[in-house]
């Protein structure tokens, strides 16, 4: 009966929180013709998001990827011709002055999951996408000097960027369906430790954490 006992309380012990939400979820939630991603939630609390220390953007990398294909835009100018080749759309340096009246290219771009910039064009795609892309978190990241493209787009493609800005939480995708509860769990822990590591008061500032599949109901992550 002790050895049982002992058991139990060393499976308890070595439970992973976020693995088991995300098990619990996917066994609550209804098989789909479709395939869903995992939302994941962070909610804070005692940060007046009004205050900019309270306010923060970080890339972090899913350590098992997206789950799907991310698509790839980049602003390039003498590396365009290279991006030709590895990127699902490619922004001239001539086409950015007065771009965002072109209503489909802005749709396009906002629907890529990766958007990278050279260094050179940052001034301009700030002050002619500015407006338009910051508020939606598509803002590109400049590309490093003299970089190769295939490599740091493999990389680039498990990357997300988490915006905190005015409202008081983090709720981003950390997988597919599909994948194993292992990857999403991995994910997940990536982006709750930056996120965590990021916050004036650490674990104090988060008020609760949810898993959910998008059409399935939000599961409580009790952090211990």
């Amino acid at each position: 009966m002790k050895k049982q006992e002992k058991q139990s309380g060393e499976k308890k012990e070595n439970s992973n929180p976020i693995l088991d939400s995300i098990a619990k979820a996917r066994s609550g939630s209804k098989p789909r013709n479709f395939s869903q991603t995992w939302d994941f939630v962070i909610n804070f609390r005692g940060m007046n998001m009004k205050k900019p220390e309270n306010r923060f953007s970080i890339d972090v990398s899913l350590p098992k990827g997206r789950g799907k294909e991310s698509k790839v835009a980049i602003f390039g100018d003498s590396m365009a011709s290279e991006a030709d080749k590895v990127a699902n759309l490619v922004i001239r340096k001539d086409q950015i002055p007065g771009i965002t009246k072109d209503k489909k290219m802005i749709s396009q771009i906002i629907g890529c999951d990766v958007i990278l910039g050279e260094p050179s064009l940052m001034a301009l795609i700030g002050k002619e996408l500015g407006p338009t892309l910051a508020p939606k978190g598509k803002m590109p990241r400049p590309l490093p000097p003299g970089v190769k493209l295939e490599g740091f787009i493999t990389a680039a493609k498990r990357m997300i960027r988490v915006n905190v800005k005015e409202s008081p939480n983090v709720h981003l995708a950390v997988g597919v369906d599909k994948m194993p509860d292992e990857d999403v769990a991995a994910n997940a822990e990536a982006v709750f430790a930056a996120v965590r590591d990021k916050l004036p008061k650490g674990l104090n500032n988060i008020k609760s954490i949810y898993i959910k599949l998008t059409m399935g109901k939000p599961v409580k992550i009790i952090m211990k």
